[in-house]
């Protein structure tokens, strides 16, 4: 009696977590064969790279990433001049110097990239009254963060027929309720990659996506090779205790 009611308690909970989707106007994102999915996967560092670029050039205008440093952007495959250039191309605020003054300085590696707005306040009063989101862990902040953010970023498209959007904002497919405030962020050939990759609208979507994954967690490949170590160790053990068992009870039998 008690499995039948959490059974029935479990298949209302999913009808009701569909009819509430539905009525958000939710729709499953694309799913996408990502090089860092997996247990063994991988990211891919040329994608990471442009995504960052992506990042730099389109996004970094509107939304902040308070955990970069420029320093971590050397795991992405820069070299130690590139990222000393990366850094000392934007201008970060420090002090007090020894007048009690905050000053402005180009950035050193070991900085965080600095934010496009000084504060809330500023980002709200630019952006009509919407706060762009830090995009430190975008990728956790859904199920499926990696999918869904590749599928908001190509999910811009007309209304349908007989759908109205407000002035100011924009339909896209796969956001709640179809409606969002972000006008479409990405247009072809909107940055120049440096290895001559085409720049097209899924392309620089998939780049990005990559570089925010690897920004909400760049110890993903170490976490998974430790995993990989453990279940090996594991393995090798569970060998030794078999064949330690069996000398061990041989003269029994």
């Amino acid at each position: 009696m008690r499995l039948f009611k959490l059974s029935t308690l479990l298949v209302a909970g999913l009808l009701w977590t569909g009819a509430a989707q539905a009525a958000e106007g939710v729709v499953e994102p694309k799913s996408v064969d990502w090089p860092h999915a997996g247990f063994l996967g991988t990211f891919d560092r040329a994608a990471l790279q442009r995504g960052f670029k992506v990042y730099q050039e389109v996004c970094h205008g509107c939304h902040a990433a308070k955990y970069l440093t420029f320093r971590s952007l050397g795991d992405l495959g820069f070299n130690e001049d590139e990222v000393k250039a990366i850094a000392a191309s934007y201008t970060v605020l420090d002090g007090p110097d020894d007048s009690g003054e905050m000053f402005e300085r180009p950035g050193r590696p070991s900085d965080v990239m600095p934010a496009p707005f000084p504060n809330p306040a500023a980002a709200r009063a630019a952006n009509g009254g919407a706060y762009p989101p830090d995009l430190s862990l975008m990728t956790k902040a859904r199920a499926e963060g990696d999918n869904y953010l590749f599928s908001l970023l190509t999910g811009y498209e007309d209304p349908p027929a007989g759908e109205d959007v407000a002035p100011g904002q924009y339909y896209n497919l796969y956001f709640p309720g179809h409606r969002i405030g972000m006008p479409p962020p990405l247009t072809p050939d909107q940055v120049s990659y440096d290895d001559g990759t085409s720049a097209t609208i899924d392309q620089m979507s998939a780049d990005v996506t990559q570089f925010l994954t690897w920004l909400a967690e760049p110890k993903m490949e170490e976490r998974k090779q430790t995993g990989i170590k453990v279940m090996l160790f594991l393995f090798i053990l569970s060998v030794l205790l078999y064949l330690y068992k069996r000398k061990v009870w041989s003269d029994v039998h």
